[in-house]
């Protein structure tokens, strides 16, 4: 089989490429776990100088890499730009940090003493979306080749150029070949992928779908896996928020990236004190943005990344209006080439609808009113998800007890819309999954944890 990527802004045919074959595939199995142990016994400051290097040419290739990803999926070139700079912070802080991270640590026995080991345990399949080409496939593989594993990737049909690029990339900063390789896979063979023994660990960033079918099979063969999957964050705007503030933080939030962002605000939950005052500002403010080539200066909002993404956002705003919603802004397919829709702001939404319920993947707004912040945190918390959210209140202390102590997600933001993080944990609970990546976590996740019980002599 073969897969041809297309310019979501344009409509237009990109490259055509050729699926592995079930031998190729093999063949790549078996060279990544052949390089597995040469790999793992370099010392680690040699390993973290190559992810240094990596870093490094990230930075001397930005533009090429933003124009590929800006192409590929649609994004503004500013917010790719952005994309590949926090990539090679992710490089920075793993190469500064990995040795004292995977350290040797002593601890107390009874008769003796004992050491705890960080050891990798061999070949790591990340299965990866198209919303952030650069890195979502870095952030996983980065810690995973520092901490001595090699690594595979599946990346998503839409976004294969620029899983392409990183392989060159890095192969070019001294990555071994076969240590880190792009797969071209269908679903059938990434199954047949999860169960090769070869194979040790297992990340996915995804759908809550995709997450379930991955984690199962995965589970099936007694493999550690880490489930980085959606959510429909909850944006918390208290009776005391600078308006002003607010607006900022929740549009800039909803519409970064297209929207197609897993911690994106989608929820907006407004006390009624503020609500009339802060709906008329954000919607006036997502109204003035400009839809358009992601290419140039002054675009607001580029198109989203596939057509049936597109199809299947504007169903589920339908859907919504159709259970009673209120369509206030947007919600029209707009009439041009390319897979575009407009900023759109959704009121009146309540349980049952796809608006309350699920992930809108794309830049629609839904926004509650509540009486009260008590209420608030209730409805924020009225989710099946539970990877981030925000809470704006000119009470910064209060505002951070409600985040540590009431919101019940892997992520919150005061008064502020921040991506992740190189030295914060990233990822979620409940149906959002579980593990974590950055801070010094995910370089952790896929190692044994050994320990060693020496007696005295």
């Amino acid at each position: 089989m073969s897969t041809t990527t297309i310019n979501p802004a344009t409509g237009e045919e990109l490259t055509t490429y050729d699926d592995h074959s079930d031998a190729e595939i093999e063949q790549i199995v078996d060279d990544a776990h052949a390089a597995f142990d040469p790999w793992r016994r370099r010392p680690i400051k040699e390993r973290a100088d190559v992810i240094r290097a990596v870093g490094d040419l990230l930075r001397e290739r930005t533009d090429e890499l933003a124009t590929l990803m800006s192409d590929e999926m649609g994004k503004l070139v500013s917010h790719a730009k952005q994309e590949v700079q926090l990539c090679a912070a992710i490089c920075d802080f793993t190469a500064d940090n990995c040795e004292e991270q995977l350290a040797d640590e002593d601890r107390p026995l009874n008769g003796g003493r004992a050491i705890v080991s960080y050891q990798p345990i061999g070949v790591i399949l990340g299965i990866q979306p198209f919303n952030f080409p650069i890195y979502q496939a870095l952030r996983y593989s980065i810690p995973q080749l520092a901490a001595g594993n090699t690594v595979l990737l599946k990346h998503a049909h839409s976004v294969w150029g620029s899983a392409f690029a990183l392989e060159r990339l890095y192969h070019d900063a001294g990555v071994p070949e076969a240590a880190f390789r792009a797969i071209k896979a269908s679903n059938d063979q990434i199954t047949e992928l999860i169960g090769n023994p070869k194979v040790r660990g297992v990340t996915l960033t995804g759908s809550v779908s995709a997450g379930t079918i991955v984690a199962a099979e995965a589970g099936k063969h007694l493999k550690k896996s880490v489930m980085e999957l959606g959510s429909n964050d909850a944006y918390l705007v208290l009776a005391d928020a600078d308006i002003d503030l607010a607006v900022q933080v929740c549009s800039n939030g909803r519409i970064y990236n297209n929207g197609e962002t897993c911690v994106a605000a989608k929820r907006f939950i407004v006390v009624d004190a503020v609500y009339d005052q802060f709906r008329d500002a954000f919607v006036e403010q997502l109204a003035s943005i400009e839809m358009g080539d992601p290419h140039a200066d002054g675009t607001g909002l580029g198109p989203m990344a596939r057509e049936d993404l597109r199809d299947d956002l504007h169903e589920q705003v339908q859907q919504s209006v159709a259970a009673g919603a209120t369509l206030t802004l947007g919600g029209e397919m707009p009439d041009r080439p390319g897979f575009f829709y407009p900023a759109t702001v959704l009121e009146d939404v309540t349980p049952g609808m796809p608006a309350y319920d699920d992930e809108l993947f794309g830049p629609v707004a839904s926004l509650i009113r509540v009486a009260d912040d008590d209420e608030a945190m209730r409805v924020a918390n009225d989710s099946r998800y539970g990877l981030g959210g925000g809470i704006i209140s000119a009470d910064v202390d209060r505002a951070i007890t409600m985040a540590i102590d009431e919101f019940d997600t892997g992520m919150v933001n005061v008064n502020g819309y921040h991506l992740a993080q190189p030295n914060l944990p990233f990822g979620g609970v409940k149906d959002s999954g579980y593990g974590r990546e950055h801070g010094g976590f995910g370089i952790k996740e896929f190692v044994n944890v050994k320990a060693v019980m020496v007696a005295d002599s």
